[in-house]
């Protein structure tokens, strides 16, 4: 899944995000939810968040399984 749209994401789960450093190279850093920072239902770049470990980005895949 792709993280374009906000009810897709929750606190807890793993995540790859492009931190706003690396959008040119496109590197991906992969992570644990811990705030969503994007208040709009979606957001054609990713959804803002911000990891466990502090660091912000956009989300660009969802890791964790929706059951």
């Amino acid at each position: 899944m792709n993280g374009q749209v906000r009810n897709d994401i929750k606190p807890g789960i793993e995540v790859n995000i492009v931190l706003k450093q690396d959008q040119r190279s496109g590197k991906l850093t992969r992570g644990v939810v811990k705030d969503l920072l994007t208040n709009s239902p979606n957001h054609p770049h990713g959804i803002k968040v911000r990891l466990v470990d502090g660091q912000v980005g956009r989300v660009k895949q969802i890791l964790t399984n929706h059951n």
